[in-house]
């Protein structure tokens, strides 16, 4: 990871070292003159965003092309239900009674006592010691310890409101769909359907060798898998590093499934920046655990989302004004191009989610602002990586 900090620090210091030589050229003699440095900064994190958004159109429009979720083959009956939390009562009881009446094996995995109805609540002992920390240890003593006959397990966050889950399609991983709920502000509701307008590339992910990532409001996996990969492995990213284990020790089938949960989105800038952090970190830290390509690629992704506001603030702003930059047309171009794919990527997250919520789109002049929300996170996650997991503020249940 020091190697992204570093570029991180470097790519501010540049920004930083031009804006005062533009405003105080006479403090810093030879940087403002044929903006060397700036022509380097800028086309240098625009030609990277760039990449990023075509592999994006790649993954999601030709290796995903045509992608269906696949027809339920696995009923309720067949589905053993955790939901996890540390002691978030009225969450959890939310979650649990938007299950259908079809799902007779639901269980609470917490760390303090809790009253659920309908369901039966585990706390995990506070003696019970493995390599997982943290809600990576929660699942792993609920796998060694929790006994069922179920085909699948199906790990849900205390805050998954189910909207819709008939059961499972025939796969070893099943990724639940993801509709997150406003909460709180604007703008972090406003950042979690630009991230659905951008995530629709996990429908490419069954295609590929292994998929990019797995989060969520839930996920289900089958038992037997479970059992042979484990969760048994120090990260805060544990659904994501559960299926790069998986995929790295297996050989599993892996499918988008038809059910959604509307988890809530984080209620503050504060909360979101934290959960972007935990998520961009954890996702570095374990990337060792991929083949050199994938690494590589997942490396280079948190990177430019990392820097994409450059792109659209900075970026943009300067082409339009005709600052001087080196081969300026080619450069407004590409600027202009990516600011448009940032406004589709909002707009389609608005469609993603229809209905009344389609009226968001016309929130679409707040793009450039958004995509700061959105990565502020992940700044944060490479430069100073949180040192263990923590819970995302929860307002409970909708009223």
């Amino acid at each position: 990871m020091n190697a992204e900090r570093y570029s991180l620090v470097a790519v501010a210091g540049a920004l930083l070292l031009v804006a005062t030589a533009a405003l105080t050229p006479l403090a810093l003699p030879g940087v403002a003159p044929g903006w060397t440095l700036l022509d380097a900064t800028l086309w240098t994190t625009t030609v990277l965003f760039g990449g990023t958004a075509l592999v994006w159109v790649v993954l999601t429009y030709v290796v995903g092309a045509g992608y269906e979720p696949p027809e339920v083959e696995y009923g309720p009956d067949e589905v053993h239900v955790r939901v996890l939390t540390i002691d978030a009562e009225d969450v959890v009881q939310a979650t649990v009674d938007s299950l259908p009446d079809r799902f007779d094996d639901v269980h609470v995995v917490a760390e303090a006592p809790i009253d659920v109805a309908g369901a039966t609540v585990h706390v995990v002992p506070d003696e019970f010691d493995c390599e997982a920390v943290r809600k990576g240890r929660a699942i792993e003593w609920a796998r060694r310890n929790v006994d069922h006959d179920r085909e699948f397990v199906a790990y849900l966050d205390e805050d998954s409101v189910v909207e819709s889950f008939e059961g499972l399609p025939d796969a070893d991983v099943v990724q639940l769909r993801e509709k997150p709920r406003r909460s709180g502000g604007v703008l972090p509701y406003l950042a979690d359907i630009y991230r659905m307008g951008v995530q629709i590339e996990q429908r490419a992910f069954a295609r590929l060798d292994i998929p990019l990532f797995a989060w969520g409001g839930g996920i289900a996996v089958r038992a037997d898998l479970e059992d042979q990969v484990t969760w048994n492995r120090e990260t805060i990213v544990e659904d994501t590093a559960f299926v790069w284990a998986a995929f790295r020790e297996a050989d599993p089938t892996f499918a988008l499934g038809q059910a959604t949960c509307r988890n809530e989105a984080p209620p503050s800038l504060y909360e979101i920046m934290q959960q972007r952090r935990r998520w961009a970190a954890g996702n570095l830290q374990a990337a060792s655990m991929l083949p050199a390509r994938y690494e590589a690629l997942t490396r280079v992704r948190n990177y430019a989302w990392a820097l994409s506001p450059v792109v659209t603030l900075v970026a943009v702003p300067l082409a339009l004004l005709g600052v001087s930059v080196a081969y300026g047309g080619l450069f407004l171009l590409v600027s202009l191009g990516l600011a448009g794919a940032t406004a589709f990527w909002f707009v389609r997250g608005a469609v993603y989610y229809g209905g009344s919520s389609l009226t968001w789109a016309l929130a679409v002049p707040l793009a450039p602002l958004v995509t700061v929300v959105h990565s502020m996170g992940t700044i944060a996650g490479v430069l100073a990586p949180p040192e263990g997991f923590r819970v995302t503020e929860k307002v409970g249940p909708e009223r």
